[in-house]
């Protein structure tokens, strides 16, 4: 009995032993021997001649680098992986296993070509390594996968900057294969795109990412399936309030100033009419400076430019306010001197010194070589003159208060209320519109 159960342990030992190897774990067969890479013409895709070679597709997103409003661009770091099953590359294995290899064996066999549409730079990474990885599946489905960096170009309306919203797409097609021969798809639908939820922009918000296909038509190739990625942006406005909306008031309101500076100092409202025009000219400046040049008008040049007018119309209120200053003083010292008494025959300065009230006895004894009938109209200037000095001097103080009230003139007093008001009126309806 116990030789018979010592056979048996032999024979049961000996049929483990036989059992069929797993190919995939033999290291003396070579990739090529194993997928027979060398049996077959890799040059042609699979079921070549057939139907179309359905190729699904998913990605995920590592990170958006950048937004460029100048080059109307985007750049954008994923994950592309490819499935498709061809069943050249099939083989043998116990334990249904697959089979992971590097960027050295895509060149050997058929892989889709699948490229970006737009793009204007792109690139495969390649530290340390490729960044490609090819997995077989016994049964011949291949998962092909590649990290990228793709810029690529994206239309963007700047009819509302900086209160806009922009949507891009990255679009993927493959290059030779119309959609007779390769079908294009999304392999899990909307699922089959995936983002990092820490990817973010310093100027603008990420609201949605999605997906969508459709058929593009080449007049002279045909029919291609068109993969699209489209996400969605809208500009944070806050940088923007800071650098450009809130200095832009900031001028304007400064402009207002002048409106409560004396009319008589030139130098102080020129000056500063002067300042902020020219402050507001450096912001439009530079905001234009960092956008692309084009041929409509954007939200923040409309703010700008009304600004900008607000400013301008301030220097020629002051140049209005001058200029009727002048007029109304000329018109004035007109008046004056055709209320003055005569004085005929008395020389300028002595009509002065009398009309002052200091006329001496000596000047009366000058006037001695003139008839009698003079005489008698000059002491009657000159006794007028004395007898009124009480008056006069009650009359240059009212004048003086009424001077101190004329000298804020009546378009100062009207410009206090309406550009404020105008201005207020505008962005009103400016924020209504945009926000």
């Amino acid at each position: 009995e116990t030789g018979s159960v010592q056979y048996v342990l032999n024979v049961s030992s000996s049929s483990l032993t036989k059992k069929t190897p797993d190919v995939t774990k033999s290291r003396k067969m070579k990739t090529e021997h194993l997928l027979k890479v060398d049996d077959h013409d890799f040059t042609m895709r699979p079921a070549f001649g057939g139907p179309a070679i359905p190729v699904g597709v998913d990605v995920q997103v590592e990170s958006l680098d950048s937004i460029s409003e100048v080059d109307m661009d985007f750049t954008m770091t994923l994950y592309l992986r490819h499935y498709w099953k061809d069943e050249r590359l099939s083989f043998s294995s116990s334990t249904n296993k697959s089979m992971t290899f590097d960027g050295r064996l895509v060149k050997k066999i058929w892989v889709p070509d699948v490229f970006f549409v737009h793009s204007k730079r792109s690139f495969i990474h390649d530290t340390t390594t490729d960044n490609i990885m090819l997995r077989v599946f016994p049964d011949g489905h291949v998962l092909y996968s590649l990290r990228v960096t793709v810029t690529a170009a994206c239309n963007m309306d700047f009819s509302r900057f900086p209160l806009d919203s922009q949507t891009c797409s990255l679009e993927l097609e493959s290059y030779a294969y119309t959609d007779e021969d390769l079908m294009l798809y999304w392999k899990s639908g909307d699922e089959s795109l995936s983002t990092d939820d820490r990817i973010s922009l310093s100027q603008f918000l990420i609201q949605k990412f999605h997906t969508t296909s459709r058929l593009a038509f080449y007049s002279s190739t045909g029919w291609y399936n068109r993969l699209y990625i489209n996400f969605t942006l809208r500009r944070h406005i806050f940088f923007f309030l800071l650098q450009t909306y809130f200095p832009a008031t900031l001028m304007v309101m400064l402009s207002w100033v002048s409106f409560w500076i004396d009319r008589r100092a030139v130098p102080a409202r020129v000056s500063l009419g002067i300042t902020t025009v020219l402050t507001m000219s450096t912001i439009i400046t530079g905001v234009n400076a960092s956008m692309p040049r084009v041929s409509y008008i954007k939200a923040v040049d409309i703010y700008l430019w009304v600004s900008f007018v607000f400013v301008f119309l301030s220097v020629l209120e002051y140049a209005a306010v001058n200029y009727l200053s002048t007029v109304q003083d000329r018109r004035e010292r007109k008046m004056r001197e055709r209320s003055l008494p005569c004085t005929c025959g008395i020389s300028q300065t002595r009509t002065m010194t009398m009309l002052d009230g200091t006329y001496s006895e000596a000047d009366t004894n000058s006037l001695a070589g003139y008839t009698e009938e003079p005489m008698k109209q000059e002491h009657m200037v000159v006794h007028l003159s004395v007898s009124s000095e009480s008056t006069t001097t009650k009359k240059k103080k009212s004048l003086r208060a009424l001077n101190i009230i004329q000298n804020t003139h009546a378009i100062d007093k009207y410009s206090r209320m309406i550009f404020p008001g105008s201005y207020i009126f505008f962005n009103l309806i400016y924020w209504s519109v945009y926000c």
